[in-house]
């Protein structure tokens, strides 16, 4: 096997990479969401408890749960992401930014990547495996 035709075969899997990483990155964001809102896996929230809907983390949590479980199973998957990266942008300089300016100090890392992360999917789509990809057929 020559060494082109290894490369066209590996890239032949970037969809499916892509469907990948999307399915793992809402995975990882949606917990988020629901440790807001419903303690688990873990309780966040100042006392252990959950945080109200009608407050910032309320919100943010709602946007997070649901939001994630759309991008979860690639459904809305464009202006999902566009929606959430904004969040992701609006929570790091709320939330972070003002305790200095590197991410990794001020706990931001993961609002940067998840804002970046959205943003690109807001760009690429779904990727093959995709309630969104079942949608076009």
């Amino acid at each position: 096997m020559s060494d082109t035709s290894l490369l066209a075969r590996w890239k032949s899997w970037a969809p499916y990479f892509l469907s990948i990483l999307r399915i793992v990155a809402a995975f990882l964001f949606a917990q988020f969401g629901s440790a807001k809102l419903l303690a688990f896996p873990a309780a966040v929230m100042p006392g252990g408890g959950t945080a109200p809907l009608n407050s910032l983390p309320g919100f943010g949590g709602a946007l997070e749960l649901v939001g994630g479980v759309l991008l979860l199973v690639g459904l809305f998957t464009r202006p999902v992401a566009f929606l959430l990266s904004g969040e992701m942008a609006v929570a790091y300089f709320m939330g972070h930014a003002g305790k200095g300016f590197w991410p990794v100090l001020n706990g931001g890392t993961p609002a940067v990547l998840f804002s970046f992360v959205w943003l690109y999917f807001s760009a690429a789509g779904p990727g093959p495996w995709s309630i969104d990809a079942l949608r076009r057929r």
